[in-house]
């Protein structure tokens, strides 16, 4: 699963004023594959422009957190990571030793937390699942 948004377009929307460091955080954040922390994002964005310190970083992205642009994970390895806020639901598998996430959709999953909502009394209206592992390919 590999969903490219548009930050940038997504913050016009939101009416954020749009600063060309703010632009250049907003490109790093939609043009990445990964789930990256701030440190992750301050390393690439100073590579396109070294005057972006990584104070500046925090304030956009607590910024676009707070717009509704970006959500905000934790995956268990102490640091916030991020990505751009989605119309579309998927769930996350997070490789413990590599801390590589994956993105995936599974109906029957889906269908199934409806199922046990409805049978504990509730519209379910929203959720979140993160699943952790090791690969079996690395005999773990």
């Amino acid at each position: 699963m590999n969903r490219k948004i548009d930050i940038e377009a997504l913050c016009a929307e939101k009416g954020l004023r749009i600063t060309e460091q703010r632009r250049v955080i907003a490109r790093v954040l939609s043009e990445a594959d990964d789930h990256p922390d701030v440190e992750a994002l301050h390393e690439r964005a100073s590579a396109v422009d070294n005057g972006i310190s990584i104070a500046t970083v925090y304030r956009t992205v607590r910024l676009f957190e707070e717009a509704g642009i970006l959500e905000r994970h934790d995956f268990g390895d102490g640091r916030s990571r991020y990505e751009a806020a989605a119309d579309d639901h998927h769930d996350h598998l997070i490789d413990v030793e590599s801390g590589k996430v994956i993105e995936f959709v599974d109906e029957e999953l889906e269908e199934l937390q409806r199922r046990i909502a409805e049978k504990l009394g509730y519209r379910l209206v929203d959720h979140r699942m993160e699943l952790y592992g090791v690969s079996r390919e690395r005999g773990s």
